[in-house]
């Protein structure tokens, strides 16, 4: 899959991996000093109440697959690529990641004035006998504070044949009032699973996605913090009527057709509750190449 869009040739990107490279190895201290130095903005949304958030936490639980691309992001120079190409288009509020991803973005200087949100639990690795044992292998609410971050996002798979997931619970639960112990965002993603020939599936059915939004909005000491990202499915209006939490919704995996994706978006956007996208492969990997574009449809939907 080739860009549509000015990208820097492949001496350019060897060059800036180089560069960062050089950077972690000689000056690792430049990175909490990149932290230290960036802007924040004042809140997490504008006057508009609307955000706007690129995911970009796939690789570190072992997700590399975009589009009919089974290693499209294991190519870390062409994800900061399109990361860049899509933090520079209007309308785009910052991004979530995990360390290493967010670490080369601030060594870039992509992040001033953006929302930064850290992602937490990676421990569930993709197709691993232990997927629904989703342990916190990334940040903590305390880095992200340290790292001036804005908030913290969790994955919450509720398995009621699997005894593993009450750990995750319990643990998503500790996160939530710590982030919330710091004033910080705590970005929850719940969804009701079960594995099918051995493989974990989510249940995106409306009777599943009520349940599972139930079963997140109450997770924690407070839930002052918390917001929920949220697939788009059937009946969606009975679905966020679980809570009265802020939502945003997840684009998931790159649609075949992206303009029927983008209408499910614009529907359920109409929603009280639903403040806004964070979207990853959808946008960065789409199916045309064209990141820039892809971008701008979804922003235009705020």
């Amino acid at each position: 899959m080739t860009l549509d869009i000015p990208v820097p040739p492949a001496d350019a990107r060897a060059e800036r991996i180089a560069g960062l490279t050089e950077t972690r190895v000689m000056r690792p201290e430049a990175i909490a000093e990149a932290a230290e130095r960036r802007t924040r903005q004042d809140s997490l949304v504008g006057e508009s109440g609307r955000l706007m958030l690129l995911a970009a936490d796939h690789p570190a639980r072992g997700a590399l697959a975009a589009g009919g691309d089974p290693l499209a992001m294991g190519d870390r120079g062409e994800l900061l690529d399109r990361l860049c190409v899509a933090l520079e288009r209007p309308g785009v509020d910052g991004v979530m990641g995990t360390a290493d991803v967010i670490e080369d973005l601030l060594l870039l200087g992509v992040l001033e004035g953006k929302v930064v949100i850290g992602s937490m639990n990676r421990g569930g690795l993709m197709g691993s006998a232990f997927e629904i044992d989703d342990r916190f292998t990334a940040y903590s609410a305390d880095a992200i504070a340290a790292s001036g971050l804005d908030g913290g996002k969790m994955l919450v798979r509720v398995d009621d044949d699997d005894p593993a997931t009450v750990r995750t619970l319990e643990a998503c639960a500790r996160a939530v009032s710590e982030l919330a112990g710091h004033g910080l965002m705590a970005m929850v993603e719940p969804f009701i699973s079960r594995r099918v020939d051995g493989r974990v599936r989510n249940d995106l059915s409306p009777e599943a996605m009520t349940r599972a939004v139930a079963i997140a909005s109450g997770l924690g000491t407070t839930s002052a913090y918390t917001w929920l990202k949220v697939p788009v499915v059937a009946d969606m209006e009975r679905v966020m009527a679980a809570s009265t939490l802020p939502a945003l919704l997840l684009g998931g995996e790159v649609a075949a057709d992206p303009v029927a994706a983008r209408e499910g978006w614009r529907r359920a956007l109409r929603l009280p509750t639903v403040r806004g996208l964070v979207v990853g492969r959808s946008l960065l990997y789409p199916p045309d190449g064209d990141v820039a574009a892809a971008v701008d449809a979804a922003v235009e939907l705020l």
